[in-house]
């Protein structure tokens, strides 16, 4: 049984590397509370379509990993609907930012017990700009 378990943890170690070399996805920087657009790759039957999933970020993990998603919340119909995407992912097409959320949390799992106005982030106007102020202003 001792070669067994020894095989076992060869293959363990083979997956493993293959995931290590596969790169994420270049994704915009947004934190939980920005509310963002995901662009996934839907398929039905033979086809394939991209759906637009529009909600705010709730909850990251290891962003950069092979391994890291993330969670995004929207409400549908008056129900509140949450799907994670996987970092790695090769059914996401790209990510949008749409609006940063100033918040203070690293996980806004409170979100699910709310609703109507008191689910509501507030901007961040100050992260907001995403225009660099390296070039000096124009002269007249």
């Amino acid at each position: 049984m001792g070669g067994r378990e020894f095989e076992m943890a060869n293959l363990v170690d083979i997956v493993n590397q293959d995931h290590n070399k596969m790169d994420p996805k270049k994704f915009p920087e947004f934190r939980t509370g920005d509310t963002i657009a995901v662009h996934a790759r839907i398929r039905e039957g033979e086809k394939s379509r991209i759906q637009v999933y529009q909600g705010v970020c709730i909850a990251i993990k290891e962003r950069g990993s092979i391994n890291g998603h993330f969670c995004v919340r929207k409400t549908s119909a008056g129900q509140g609907v949450e799907r994670v995407f996987p970092f790695s992912s090769p059914n996401i097409d790209k990510v949008v930012l749409v609006q940063r959320g100033k918040t203070r949390r690293s996980k806004l799992l409170y979100l699910r017990e709310r609703s109507g106005k008191s689910a509501r982030i507030s901007i961040d106007y100050e992260r907001g700009s995403d225009k660099t102020t390296d070039t000096p202003p124009a002269e007249n």
